[in-house]
């Protein structure tokens, strides 16, 4: 009988696959076998653990199995033995492991020990070897660049403007994965995305942002006022420094650093299905409410670290549902933009009201 620990290997052996990883028995051990290599029972002076990660034959981190239904909130304490002894004759990115999983197979979580304050964060599968290699040869991580942006430029700001951005910056400057911006209605919530986008594409080098709507039309607009947007720190349009990108079809630029699309359109690329161009002209919540719609599952052609950022205009209700999944699915951080939170917006931002107005 498969125990529930045998039963969790099997499923991280199969994400792992997913996402790229080569894995190898410890008597089979090749570090050099491709871009990622995850050795099963590797012996470390602590004892072996479930699976060492090789990234260019160099060690960078460990998973932690557990079976399913086990509590992985205390478990990353348990692998800290492994990442802090490694043998002396082993190639390795730095003097400790870097790079930390614990998982069940249906539930992992991360840490990056390379972040100002490490701490996990769940993920929906693993990180491919690629992407972790890209970030090791960076030599930093987003977080840790999130935690130094110079001053904000207020030229050509309004006051709520500016406490929207700086309050948004304070926050992700702590790592908070969610962020709730209230602005009034008609006080430019699209610019003071662009603003911040061009701030974490250029001081925060991050990757890619997802600024998600659940109708088409509103689309072509955020599209216009990001190719328009120009900073104050360079005056040329947003569109000649950073390719942006509205979603009409399945294929993601590779090229664009902002896609703007419907979350309808996102969940459909994920499922590796055709959407029916009339599902983008009503609200993802309205069609919510009348099917069940299935669950997302791993795509490796949309791996979890696709977007650093998702932006989500007036945090429609679609976000709350079945359709919160598409969010949940990426390794990214969530701000919110709305002129009216309710219980369920406040809720789901963890209360983390980064800038208001009142009534």
């Amino acid at each position: 009988m498969t125990t529930p620990e045998a039963k969790a290997r099997e499923e991280i052996d199969r994400l792992l696959e997913a996402a790229g990883w080569i894995l190898q028995d410890r008597d089979a051990f090749n570090r050099n076998a491709g871009t990622g290599v995850a050795v099963r029972e590797f012996s470390l002076p602590s004892g072996p653990c479930d699976y060492l990660l090789f990234i260019d034959g160099k060690a960078a981190g460990v998973i932690e199995a557990k079976p399913e239904g086990h509590t992985l909130s205390g478990v990353a304490d348990q692998s800290e033995k492994y990442m802090s002894k490694l043998p002396e004759h082993l190639a390795r990115w730095g003097d400790e492991l870097l790079l930390d999983y614990e998982s069940t197979g249906s539930e992992t979580i991360f840490r990056d020990m390379r972040d100002p304050n490490p701490r996990s964060r769940r993920l929906f599968a693993f990180h491919k070897p690629e992407t972790l290699r890209e970030s090791l040869l960076a030599g930093d991580t987003l977080r840790s660049r999130l935690a130094s942006l110079p001053p904000l430029d207020k030229t050509g700001l309004r006051d709520c403007q500016v406490e929207a951005v700086e309050g948004l910056e304070v926050s992700l400057a702590k790592a908070d994965p969610r962020a709730l911006i209230q602005m009034a209605t008609g006080a430019g919530k699209t610019f003071t995305a662009c603003t911040f986008s061009y701030r974490l594409l250029k001081f925060a080098r991050a990757k890619r942002i997802l600024f998600l709507l659940d109708r088409n039309n509103l689309g072509e607009q955020t599209l216009r006022e990001y190719q328009d947007y120009r900073p104050p720190d360079d005056g040329r349009h947003f569109n000649d420094l950073y390719v942006t990108q509205q979603l009409k079809s399945p294929h993601l630029d590779k090229d664009a650093v902002v896609v703007i699309s419907t979350i309808q359109r996102v969940y459909a690329m994920l499922r590796g299905e055709e959407l029916d161009d009339g599902m983008e002209e009503e609200s993802a919540f309205e069609q919510g409410g009348v099917r069940e719609i299935p669950p997302v599952e791993y795509n490796p052609d949309i791996p979890v670290e696709t977007f650093d950022i998702i932006v989500t205009d007036e945090c429609h209700r679609s976000i709350y549902g079945q359709w919160r999944q598409v969010l949940e699915y990426f390794d990214a951080f969530v701000i919110g933009l709305t002129a009216t939170p309710s219980k369920h917006t406040l809720g789901f931002f963890a209360q983390n009201l980064v800038s208001e107005y009142p009534y």
